[in-house]
């Protein structure tokens, strides 16, 4: 296999490949997680200096070379003797931002120690300096560095250097940041994005097309946030080099091992992770925005659950849940997040994160915990869709909630009917329009405390389905009416095929004020254009305005919300 060029290759001593496609079967998921280790070493920063502008040059990354040397291997794993510095050329990421808090997240090419600086200027004058984490293989080079007892609402500069374990002089160039904590006064106001399904279908980076340019635009809106509802990869989805559009043009694809077929080892969902990174737009988007990141059933395969054992020709590896673990590890090394190991004893995707006086938004994991997909019909499901476990969790957060508005993020829709093949369907609606059955026990049952905690203020965010849309939920035109009225929101996909849309269940009377869909299944997106979701939420009378976008700036509907007035 010939070497390729990496991101921001920076010379022959440090090129490395993408793993060698293992024997299937192989390289099950250790126990762990990404390496982390917080730790401030000097003191707080004084007040920041405002960004100045919405674009942030970051450090040591230029855009990758595509062409045929990316075909193969760009991301392997570093092997033998090495030379030179190490190198941070897969950028960096902030997640899960709180008023104090923050995750950084770096890869390197070798085995290195990372370093975090925090300040309240790009100058870094008066740096706050965080010892991080030894990057090793054990985590394919990545780690993260937990932040504390950071100022409230304010612009923070970070900068991470990685340095030879055996020699701290050769150390890196350091790589760039930036994000906002979380206001701790109303009046700052929020405003995030959110979207999902990232690289689908085999719709990849495009070097015709100059990469995922939507990432530029999102970045131009300057958010608090960006929250991705799932299938940040697409580890059942190859990425061929070409595909012949319906025109008889061609769309052409980055291409590398790893995405070349199915991932089964813990190597080749590592390298789908590694896949999204190649893309230039994506790498300075992270350093400026921080992010909060769910998964659904991509990460591992489609339609996924609990206990599955598959009959797929494609996999030698039959067991989903050997896959998921491989997946959920994988997962855990390439974001940063405050759960999973080893930030989280109990391994969650399942999280609220506390954005100020204004906003918690609640990360559900709809994947994990499932029951099997079925006709989805019995009279009694205690498992449902979020397990027992994590719907008591959700009910004692939303109740404990002092937030004016509270995101329900789902990985997938309430009401949209989402088939699993002829008989069987995979979200929680089936079709039937009355009451209550399979999963929609669950639904209803925290539909109905929420109405009686008198939680206000709720609506639900999710991408999965393809296509972007608003439904009004009501108790009067629904057959389940112990509820109070909310909002549901659909964005997506950011770069994979546009699909049709699909039938709404009556159980929770939703009615679809707006639907943007394609007419056929698996648009590219040199058809259908990138759609992502902004929600702003004003600082003085805390109005929430939803708008559903597509790329090139067009805003297609807007929704504003009254606090207290919420499904009104």
């Amino acid at each position: 296999m010939s070497d390729a060029v990496r991101p921001n290759a920076v010379s022959a001593d440090h090129a490395h490949k993408d793993p060698a496609r293992t024997t299937p079967g192989h390289g099950a998921a250790a126990p762990g997680g990404p390496a982390s280790s917080p730790g401030p070493l000097s003191p707080r920063p004084a007040r920041r200096s405002l960004l100045a502008g919405a674009a942030l040059a970051t450090a040591g990354l230029a855009v990758p070379a595509f062409g045929a040397a990316n075909a193969r291997a760009a991301g392997r794993a570093p092997a033998r003797a090495w030379s030179g510095r190490p190198a941070a050329d897969w950028g960096v990421q902030a997640g899960d931002v709180g008023e104090r808090s923050a995750v950084i997240w770096t890869r390197s090419d070798r085995p290195a120690v990372m370093t975090v600086e925090t300040s309240a200027t790009e100058s870094f004058r008066g740096a706050r300096r965080w010892r991080g984490p030894l990057l090793t293989p054990g985590t394919d080079f990545t780690g993260t560095t937990a932040l504390h007892g950071l100022p409230p609402g304010e612009q923070i500069h970070y900068r991470v250097t990685l340095a030879d374990p055996d020699d701290p002089r050769r150390s890196s160039r350091p790589v760039t940041g930036t994000f906002r904590t979380a206001p701790a006064r109303r009046s700052a106001g929020v405003r995030f994005l959110w979207s999902g399904d990232i690289a689908g279908q085999g719709w990849g980076i495009n070097p015709d097309r100059g990469g995922w340019r939507v990432y530029e635009e999102m970045a131009r809106l300057d958010p608090d946030f960006f929250l991705c509802s799932g299938d940040t990869i697409y580890a059942d989805g190859p990425i061929q080099p070409s595909v012949t559009l319906p025109d008889g043009t061609v769309w052409r694809n980055l291409t590398t091992e790893a995405k070349s077929a199915v991932a089964q080892s813990l190597d080749e969902y590592r390298g789908a992770f590694r896949y999204n990174l190649l893309d230039a737009h994506l790498r300075r988007f992270n350093a400026q925005v921080p992010q909060i990141t769910q998964w659904d059933d991509h990460e591992v395969r489609n339609n996924w659950y609990p206990g599955q054992i598959l009959d797929d020709p494609l996999y030698t590896e039959k067991r989903v849940d050997v896959l998921a673990a491989r997946a959920r590890r994988a997962f855990s090394e390439y974001f940063p997040l405050s759960t999973l190991p080893p930030g989280d004893p109990d391994g969650r995707v399942y999280r609220v994160l506390r954005h100020g006086p204004l906003l918690d938004v609640f990360v559900l994991d709809m994947r994990t915990y499932r029951d099997p997909n079925s006709r989805n019909r019995q009279v009694d499901d205690p498992q449902g869709i979020l397990g027992a476990h994590q719907l008591r969790w959700l009910k004692r957060e939303l109740s404990r909630s002092r937030a004016v508005w509270k995101v329900i993020a789902a990985d997938m829709p309430l009401g949209l009917v989402v088939a699993d093949g002829a008989t069987n369907f995979e979200a929680v609606a089936q079709g039937d329009p009355g009451a209550p059955l399979g999963r929609e026990l669950q639904i209803a049952e925290l539909l109905r405390h929420i109405k009686h905690a008198r939680v206000t203020g709720t609506l639900w965010l999710t991408a999965d389905v393809h296509y972007t849309s608003a439904q009004h939920y009501a108790p009067e035109r629904a057959a389940f009416q112990d509820f109070a009225p909310f909002w549901e929101f659909v964005s997506g996909p950011l770069s994979a095929g546009g699909f049709p849309s699909v039938p709404l269940d009556g159980t929770f009377g939703p009615r679809q004020t707006f639907l943007k869909a394609p007419a056929r299944a698996n648009v590219s997106p040199a058809e259908l254009p990138p759609n992502y979701g902004e929600v702003s939420i004003d600082g003085q009378s805390a109005e929430l305005t939803v708008r559903l976008r597509e790329e090139g700036g067009r805003v297609l509907y807007t929704r504003v919300l009254r606090p207290g007035l919420v499904g009104q």
